[in-house]
């Protein structure tokens, strides 16, 4: 018994086979989870918080479901947290990734049943995700240097991206805003110059692309609605001085009057501060905090637009584009860099007044409007798109495109078992299951579809056994189709992503062969 009490009291230990199963099934579970979402006719999942408020989300992206999901097992956590990295590197595939590693988890599961050891499968699965890496290289066609091709097939990445979204609908709409904005940045993957306004009320045809930048703000009282090459003045400082700002600070006076030289001097600071910022030579002041009454009446007395109260994110991203800095001292005005643009003016989308500014220092930015019947279909909108504009602006620096719509894991699955059959030894059955792992997402994408995927995805290798076949699983009309005439195409790099990302995650699954739960921490133990 005294190894037993290696651990404090209510630590746990699981070993050897006790703890694989316990992180295959895990793992497993959570590929499962996610599964339904892959593909074209992929269903959505909602998730409801239970916190304050009980917010419901509605999503078909993989990562969100999974952030969204408090979990105990820890390889369960280690395919969250793969398919976070994969939203963050490249947007996409986030829901591939997860299904991917699961079932190469399953197959190896099948293989240290028949007692094959992990490392054994684990430099089968290198071996075998090099060979599925090279076969794709080998397939992949880049356009980087005939425009108009590259647009088309830019078009047909994000039309892919989107049409297992809830955009689907109006994907060739939306796939022509994503490429707009994408081709605006001119090569850089900095999605902050796109800025994404939801506005509920009309429909998803609705949401349009707007050259300049959209400020969800009101124009103060009394002010010009309209102005014609500003110069602008960005600014982070307090507006709100009539009053003393002393806390707890007591002023005794012997008679009204006194009061009055306060607040006249207090009066007379704010309008200095004012003289000052007016002396920028500016007819536009954006401020992050808020504007009193007094300070308002002077900028429209002489002219000028006063904007209260821009949040945060608002300010940083209106400097960035308007080519100013953000202001706090107005001491030296040779010193702050003002921002420019042609027009200020006011517009209405739906019910709400904005400011836009258009004709803007920077090319590159621009505003997406999105209109939705309801929030929860604004937020999905805005994932989807956001998904599309980071594999766009991925796609625009590294050019090389692959077919989509199940056609790469076809490519890969038969390199990679024409090399098992290469290789000789016990390798050979683990580069085999990853072949078997690869074909799972042509199923999966055809089993959601409520298609027979096994009579499919024979007649897709049986295709794939010619030499250079498109052939890939048409959702639509439910049978084999010619990728490249259907125009279903996907990044290389997200590929790419997916195939080293879920080979890693399984081989850190596979290594571990012990799962030691800490003992919680007692409470009287602190007293």
């Amino acid at each position: 018994m005294a190894v037993e009490k290696l651990f404090k009291d209510e630590a746990t230990e699981e070993k050897g086979e006790r703890a694989r199963m316990a992180s295959f099934v895990g793992a497993m579970a959570i590929a499962d989870l996610v599964k339904t979402t892959l593909g074209p006719k992929g269903m959505d999942k909602i998730l409801q918080s239970t916190g304050r408020g009980h917010s419901v989300t509605v999503t078909n992206d993989g990562a969100t479901i999974l952030k969204s999901l408090h979990i105990d097992n820890p390889a369960a956590k280690v395919l969250i947290d793969i398919s976070k990295v994969q939203d963050d590197e490249v947007g996409d595939g986030t829901t591939s990734v997860v299904v991917l590693a699961g079932e190469l988890l399953r197959e190896a599961e099948k293989l240290v049943g028949s007692k094959i050891h992990p490392m054994t499968i684990i430099s089968g699965f290198r071996m075998a995700a090099d060979c599925a890496r090279k076969a794709l290289l080998d397939r992949v066609n880049d356009n980087k240097d005939d425009a108009e091709k590259f647009r088309l097939d830019l078009m047909r990445i994000a039309k892919t991206t989107l049409s297992s979204k809830i955009l689907s609908q109006d994907k060739e709409h939306f796939a022509k805003l994503a490429v707009d904005a994408v081709m605006r940045l001119k090569g850089s993957t900095n999605l902050e110059s796109i800025q994404i306004i939801k506005k509920a009320g009309g429909s998803l045809k609705d949401s349009f692309l707007d050259e300049g930048f959209i400020l969800d703000k009101k124009i103060g009282l009394g002010q010009p609605k309209r102005i014609e090459n500003a110069n602008i003045l960005v600014a982070n400082t307090a507006m709100d001085t009539d009053k003393v700002k002393i806390y707890g600070a007591r002023v005794r006076v012997d008679s009204m009057a006194k009061v009055a030289q306060i607040e006249g001097a207090e009066k007379e600071k704010m309008r200095e501060k004012v003289q000052k910022i007016i002396g920028h030579g500016i007819n536009c002041f954006v401020n992050r905090q808020l504007i009193y009454n007094f300070p308002e009446e002077l900028f429209a007395d002489a002219g000028i637009l006063a904007i209260e109260h821009a949040d945060f994110e608002g300010i940083e991203r209106l400097a960035l584009v308007t080519g100013g800095e953000i202001a706090s001292t107005f001491d030296n005005p040779e010193s702050v860099k003002l921002g420019h643009c042609k027009l200020i003016e006011e517009i209405m989308i739906g019910e709400d007044k904005l400011i836009h500014f258009s004709g803007v220092e920077m090319g590159q930015a621009c505003t997406i409007v999105l209109r939705g019947a309801s929030f929860h279909v604004l937020d999905e909108a805005e994932r989807s798109l956001h998904d599309a504009l980071c594999v766009l602006s991925q796609t625009v620096n590294d050019s090389r495109v692959l077919l989509g719509g199940g056609w790469p894991e076809m490519v890969m699955a038969k390199a990679v078992d024409e090399l098992a059959r290469k290789t000789p030894g016990k390798k050979s059955h683990a580069i085999e299951a990853f072949s078997r792992a690869l074909i799972a997402i042509p199923t999966t994408i055809a089993d959601n579809a409520g298609l027979d995927s096994a009579e499919l995805v024979a007649q897709l290798r049986a295709e794939h056994h010619k030499e250079d076949s498109n052939a890939g699983i048409d959702v639509i009309t439910g049978t084999v189709g010619d990728m490249s005439e259907l125009g279903i195409s996907e990044a290389f790099k997200v590929k790419q992503a997916v195939l080293l990302s879920a080979t890693e995650a399984a081989e850190m699954i596979l290594r571990v062969d012990e799962i030691i739960t800490c003992a919680p921490r007692r409470r009287e133990d602190r007293m």
